[in-house]
């Protein structure tokens, strides 16, 4: 069931450590089949090296295990949340990338300094409220952030990062990013403490110029 898009969820997951973003077995990435609304995500506390596409859990928006041998992972409810109450997103990772999450903790929203992440993000990546401990709780922030601002990418706080896409990939690709802009803005901060994120008109033109003309049509 679903084979292709476990081979890609799976590839994805993997993608997650080569990229710097999660230590051990922490993180995740999963997806949404837009025809059965089945949701394809990886198993609890399985070393990512180890991930098979046949270890790909397969559960339905309430949650039910219809396919894998393995417990679902841990942020399975999390997802669900934002699957079931935002039904454009199809894809969703989660990371406690070291950078990103830094500024979560810090309670600092990321403003947008560079063209990258005006491109790709287009608005200041916001900082959620703390969660009510459960992963509905989490789930239910995500979606409250998402929804205000309509930004693929939320810094969870004093928690790590959720990216959301058009598919696995594409929220995969928004947590690199995301995390590739909090390290350039770390390390920037150093060099000037008074520095300036652009001008929100500037960040609407880059955004809009990336969104209409970058890739292959």
């Amino acid at each position: 069931m679903l084979e292709q898009l476990k081979e890609s969820v799976c590839k994805d997951n993997k993608a997650l450590p080569k990229n710097g973003l999660v230590l051990w077995t922490s993180g995740n990435v999963s997806a949404k089949d837009p025809e059965t609304e089945y949701v394809v995500i990886k198993p609890s506390g399985i070393h990512f090296d180890d991930l098979t596409p046949n270890d790909m859990i397969v559960v339905d928006l309430a949650g039910n295990v219809i396919e894998g041998e393995l417990a679902p992972s841990v942020d399975t409810e999390s997802h669900l949340y934002v699957y079931n109450h935002c039904p454009e997103i199809l894809g969703i990772t989660h990371t406690h990338s070291p950078y990103a999450t830094a500024f979560s903790i810090a309670g600092e929203p990321l403003p947008i300094y560079t063209t990258t992440s005006a491109a790709v993000f287009g608005r200041e990546i916001p900082l959620s409220e703390i969660a009510a401990v459960g992963e509905k709780a989490i789930g239910a922030e995500i979606v409250r952030c998402y929804k205000e601002t309509k930004c693929p990418a939320i810094l969870l706080r004093n928690h790590g990062v959720f990216t959301v896409g058009k598919s696995a990939t594409n929220s995969l690709k928004n947590a690199v990013i995301l995390e590739e802009t909090a390290q350039s803005v770390y390390y920037a901060r150093t060099l000037n403490a008074a520095l300036k994120p652009l001008e929100p008109s500037y960040t609407s033109e880059v955004y809009d110029f990336y969104q209409n003309n970058y890739g292959q049509k």
